[in-house]
């Protein structure tokens, strides 16, 4: 099996993460960022060429087969469309991009090119989410009444005080596509896709430092019928308390819980059983705070198996943009409330 080459664009604390996973799958051949210090660390830990220009590095770096994008949500289109056109594969980060169209010719680029894009959705391969989704799918729930996802961690005023982008309109988004954009992803990849929404957001807690909601609520409806709630709040004192899904079927009942959907919490299940489930990973840790289940290692393993044995992208961009139609479909609905009642 080949070598795969890798570049990195974003050395910031997720951009640490991939080099770490990079060194374990392939070779990183070189790593780019726009604060120095940031690049450098990670270039000379991993032997890598080093940029402050993605375009330079673009232009000079010939023996890279996938460049991985971790720069603010805000950039990913600009720079993965700047990398497919310079004859890359590319895996980005979560969020694939803050607004639908910037998704739509990040998948047109792709195609153009000829290569392969690649998105992060790590949570998929939570060990109770893939029993889940088996379950799902070989129909052991039955018909799929409604589903309830549950989202409360705590971001507090240090969060985005250390961050020059984040709770940004611009190049964060709002905590759906930041913190929750695994979630909603995977409502689309258990459950299906979403027909319409009706959404309550506000700014309890957070109010003159991030320009957007920090708590929601949201009533869905499936195309398939099935209906469900999200219940989002990065205002859980102090500290995370859950990320769960419920779901509700004619043959059985299923919570997956703990604070990144990494346990079995429940199940009742019509002449079946969930059993013997790996323990999984722990969750990213960016010290005074965690993330989603620390999965980056299976992201990269499905690059090296798609680009050296035809195997099938775990996450494509078309799946990447439905989480994107989603959000933007829950934000566009909680902004014409807003509008309506005359309080914007």
């Amino acid at each position: 099996m080949r070598t795969i080459n890798f570049g990195l664009i974003g050395c910031g604390r997720i951009g640490t993460r991939h080099a770490e996973e990079i060194s374990k799958t392939g070779i990183l051949k070189a790593v780019c960022d726009i604060n120095s210090e940031s690049a450098e660390s990670i270039a000379k830990k991993y032997f890598s060429n080093v940029y402050f220009s993605i375009e330079d590095l673009l232009s000079k770096e010939k023996d890279i087969d996938v460049i991985s994008i971790c720069t603010p949500n805000g950039l990913h289109a600009e720079h993965t469309t700047k990398s497919l056109r310079a004859g890359f594969h590319v895996l980005c980060e979560k969020p694939m991009a803050i607004n639908v169209m910037d998704c739509k010719e990040m998948i047109d680029e792709a195609e153009a090119s000829h290569k392969h894009l690649f998105i992060v959705k790590q949570n998929r391969f939570n060990p109770p989410i893939v029993a889940l989704r088996k379950a799902l799918t070989e129909g052991k729930l039955g018909k799929i009444f409604s589903v309830q996802l549950s989202c409360f961690w705590n971001r507090n005023e240090n969060y985005y005080k250390n961050s020059d982008w984040k709770g940004t309109k611009t190049l964060d988004g709002g905590v759906l596509y930041t913190q929750f954009s695994h979630f909603i992803d995977l409502l689309y990849w258990l459950i299906g896709d979403i027909k319409e929404v009706s959404a309550f957001t506000g700014n309890f807690a957070h109010k003159d430092i991030i320009e957007f909601e920090d708590t929601g609520t949201v009533i869905i409806e499936f195309f398939n019928g099935a209906i469900g709630t999200i219940n989002f709040s990065i205002n859980s004192y102090s500290k995370n308390m859950e990320g769960s899904i419920t779901v509700f079927g004619e043959k059985g009942t299923v919570k997956v819980g703990g604070q990144y959907l990494n346990k079995l919490e429940y199940q009742c299940i019509q002449d079946y059983e969930i059993k013997d489930l790996s323990e999984g990973m722990g969750a990213n840790n960016y010290g005074d705070y965690q993330g989603s289940m620390s999965n980056h290692g299976e992201v990269y393993k499905n690059i090296v198996d798609v680009l050296t044995n035809n195997g099938k992208i775990a996450t494509s961009g078309i799946e990447g943009m439905k989480t994107v139609e989603i959000i933007d479909k829950i934000y566009s609905k909680a902004l014409l409330r807003k509008s309506i009642r005359g309080i914007l």
